[in-house]
């Protein structure tokens, strides 16, 4: 526990609004305590939404540690380059339609005129 960021429920009471303000800043947290016991935490809405998010993937992958491993082995061997891309996968299932075309797509400043240039005679022909 961070001594600076515990405090006891009833100083936390007094100081409720300082406790919600500096929370809201990254990685701040206050540990609440009861007769010196941690009986809880206050902590931004952020923080607490990424927690539930990062406690959401490890229950979804449990392996997810070993997989990253093995997928760093494999680029540095360039074992890699041999898997199935997505593109691949789903081009095959018919979820995407491969435009393969050589054709490339721009912007043509072709049909552009030129504007001609203004003198001081099409000035005055233009105010007359």
């Amino acid at each position: 526990m961070n001594t600076k960021t515990t405090i006891p429920i009833s100083e936390a009471r007094k100081k409720i609004f300082k406790i919600a303000e500096e929370s809201q800043k990254p990685g701040n947290y206050y540990t609440l305590t009861e007769n010196g016991r941690p009986k809880a935490v206050i902590m931004s809405a952020n923080d607490f939404d990424s927690w539930q998010e990062t406690m959401e993937v490890i229950k979804e992958f449990p392996d997810l540690k070993k997989d990253i491993k093995e997928t760093e082995r494999a680029v540095r061997s360039g074992e890699h380059r041999s898997w199935v891309t997505l593109e691949d996968l789903l081009s095959k299932e018919g979820f995407v339609i491969a435009d393969k075309s050589l054709k490339k797509y721009g912007i043509s400043t072709k049909g552009k005129t030129k504007r001609a240039k203004r003198t001081k005679q099409t000035i005055k022909r233009r105010l007359l």
